[in-house]
This record gives structure tokens, sequence and C-alpha cells, in this order.
């Protein structure tokens, strides 16, 4: 019974059906199949999908659903495999029979011309497969040597059996005079076409994502260069920090100068070496399905990787790692230096508020004198004042002339003291309110 009263998540279909979308080819022996990968254009990301509709509208095949990522059509003599990535998007032909000579690359002449020609992106890697047929093991340890010797340089020759022993696959990983990567396959005894296409499907992926995962050697060989750089630069400043400097300014500013080279440095390669990653393991994963065992002690294609591809990964590796390494050495000298800043900051704190104590000090010993001062000031201009009024007053009196000042001093003084005292608790108490 369907649970017709819930609510489905939108993406609930989509994301089942994407289990499903790209499924493997059916495939002839013999036959033969060419594959080129180009990049997308990520400010024009439907550019592909126009780019494919008018190699069908030239073959008039029919086009896919307009959110579709992978589309087969038969384009009457070779049947047409499309599929997008996120970086790259493939067109892969499947045509029966072979090709004379053995990689002539005729089957890319399914693509017209002036169509190649109009391509929104970069070529990433072009793929020959020849699918051939054995009766038994021993008929392909017979032919293998003869017929790959002017195919493959022999000293790079990956040959092996896969997938049980129920087919064999040689290549060189080498680009040849058309710049095609080759692999030949040899189908034993009684072969099934979904076998086939799965065979083929997965040798195509190996050389695919192998070239989009190499895409990151330079990048990593350039980000080594200024790294060395940049560890010179940082291990000079954190020099600079462990010495006594009081002016720690220009130390400042060269961290930040290596601190923002680093981060614009991992920001402009941080999703390569990411996708370098991914698509290695893809690669490994790939080959780890074919389930490889020796042929005339033959080397094989994950012997092969092992020596040539992933040296070149963990170098990928590595540069990403150093990066980081720098990155974080960088932090812990902004630390260092900031707490640098910040003893030197509170000992300058600690001096001025010595010097301002001293300061409050003299301040408030001017004070007091300033004080003192006023009180005598102001007792002088108070006496003088009161014996100028009470003089008249005392006129008939004999001592008045002589006494009548010295008397007045003491309790004036005393008057004008306090006064002044008060006046000053005053000030005080509302200055600390």
């Amino acid at each position: 019974m369907p649970l017709s009263p819930l609510q489905p998540h939108p993406e609930r279909v989509t994301l089942s059906n994407e289990l499903h979308a790209r499924p493997f080819p059916k495939l002839n022996t013999p036959s033969r199949a060419a594959c080129i990968a180009i990049e997308r254009d990520a400010s024009q990301p439907d550019a592909d999908r126009q780019f494919l509709l008018r190699l069908l509208d030239h073959y008039g095949g029919g086009h896919p659903a307009p959110e579709a990522n992978h589309h087969t059509v038969d384009l009457g003599r070779a049947m047409l495999k499309w599929e997008r990535h996120s970086e790259f998007c493939t067109f892969t032909l499947y045509v029966d029979g072979l090709s004379l000579p053995g990689f002539s690359g005729e089957t890319f002449d399914h693509f017209p011309k002036d169509w190649l020609a109009n391509a929104p992106g970069r070529l990433l890697s072009s793929t020959l497969v020849r699918i051939e047929h054995a009766h038994t093991a021993a008929e392909v340890e017979a032919r293998i040597d003869l017929e790959t010797a002017d195919w493959f340089i022999r000293e790079s020759r990956a040959v092996s059996y896969i997938s049980g022993g129920s087919a064999a696959v040689a290549s060189d990983f080498r680009l040849d005079e058309n710049s095609n990567i080759r692999f030949v396959v040899y189908m034993i005894g009684d072969t099934l076409t979904h076998r086939t296409g799965r065979t083929v499907q997965r040798l195509i992926e190996i050389e695919t994502y192998k070239s989009m995962a190499m895409l990151s050697l330079p990048i990593a060989r350039r980000v080594f260069g200024e790294l060395v750089t940049l560890d010179r630069g940082l291990s000079e400043v954190v020099g600079e920090i462990s010495k006594d400097a009081d002016s720690p300014e220009q130390t400042l500013e060269q961290l930040l100068d290596i601190s923002a080279r680093i981060e614009m440095l991992s920001a402009q390669t941080a999703f390569r070496f990411s996708a370098a990653e991914a698509y290695s393991a893809i690669v490994n994963q790939r080959i780890e399905v074919l389930n490889e065992t020796p042929l005339m002690g033959g080397l094989l294609m994950g012997e092969f990787m092992t020596r040539r591809f992933a040296p070149a990964m963990r170098t990928c590796a590595s540069a990403h790692d150093r990066l980081h390494e720098l990155s974080r050495r960088a932090t812990r000298a902004s630390r260092l230096l900031g707490t640098r800043v910040n003893v030197l900051a509170n000992a300058q704190s600690q001096k001025l508020l010595k010097q301002m104590d001293k300061r409050a000090l003299q301040q408030i010993r001017l004070q007091q004198t300033v004080e003192g001062l006023s009180v005598f000031a102001i007792s002088s201009y108070a006496v003088t004042l009161l014996v100028t009024m009470l003089q008249p007053l005392l006129a008939g009196v004999e001592w008045a002339d002589k006494w009548l000042g010295p008397m007045l001093v003491p309790p004036v003084f005393l008057i004008v003291f306090l006064l002044v005292r008060r006046v000053s608790k005053v000030i005080s108490k509302e200055d600390k309110g």
C-alpha cells in the first residue's frame, strides 16, 4: 500500500535515480571505443549540453531530458554516450568491428571537425580501446607480444588478466602519434555484451580520472617552489620574535605579509588538491575492481600506477600538507608575536602608570602648597579688611592701634584654614563620586 499521507522529500526520486544514472554499455566483440574528455566552463554551465545538442542535430539523434547528466543515442554507424561531471564532460563512441591498422584513430572521424573546433573547453584526455576476441588464455599469450609490439613500448607496457581470467588487457599509458592513450582488450571464450561494456568503461574511467588527478602535479611543483621562500621568510620572522625587540611593528608587518601569501596560496590550490585526492581514489578503486592477475610475468596496471601515478599523487598530498603545516606555523608565530606585543604593552602601561602616579603626587604637593599660600593670602586680606572696618569703632581705645591687627590674626587664620580644608574635602568627595 503506498504511503500517500506522507510528504516525500523533493529530492527523493532524483537521488534514487542517481544510483542508476550511468549504466554500463553493452558491447559486441570485436569492437572499438573512443572517448574524449573536455573541461567544463563554470561560467557557462550549460555550454557542454549545447555542444552535445549540435552533434545530435548533425546526426538527427534524440535530445536528452532537460536535467539529464548522461545520454546514450544511436548515431547510425556508432553509439554515442555523453556524461557530464563536475569539472568535465565525456563523449564516448562505440563502434562494431576493428580499425586497420590497430589504433588508427578513425573512430574519432564520427566527430565532425567543425563541431570539434567549437568545443566549449580544452581537451583533457582522449582514449582509444580495441576489443578483440580470443578463444583461450593460451591464444592470448601467443598473440599479445606479436600484436602489441608495434602499439606499445615494452618497457612501459602493463599487461594482465582481469575479471578472474575472463579477459586480458594491455597498455603503456603513453600518448601515441595522435596524442591518444590506447588500450587493447582480449575477451576470452564466450563473452557477454554487458561484461565487455563494464570492462571497457572501467578502462576509460581509469585513464580519464588519472588525467584529471594529474592536473594537480604542476600546481604542486609550483607550490613547493613558493613554500621554500615562504618557509625561509617565516623562519626569519620567528627569529626576530625570539629577540628582545622593543618595536615589533616591522616584524608584525612581515608576518602579516607572509600569512596573507600563505592563505592566498591555500585558497588557490585547495580545490585542485582535494579534487586530485578524490580522482586518485576513483582510479585506485577502478583498478581494484579489475581484479588483475599476472600474464606472462608482465607488469600489472596496479603496479604501473603504484610506480608512476602514486608518486605524483603523493607529491600533491605532500604539497597540500606542507602548505597546511606552514599555515599552522604562521598562526603560532602570530600568537607568539601577539604575546610579545601584549607584554610590551603591559610594560609600557605600567611605566605610564608610574609616571602618572608621580605626577599626581607632585600635583597633590603643589595643591597643598597652593592651599597653604592661599590660607596666608586670604588671612592677610581678611585681617586687613577687619582692621580697616574696626578701627573707626575703636578710635578711643589706646591699645587698638597697636594690638588690634595682631589679635585678629590667630582667629582669622584658624577660620580661613578650616574653611579651605572643608572646601577641599567637598571637592575631593565630588571627584570620587
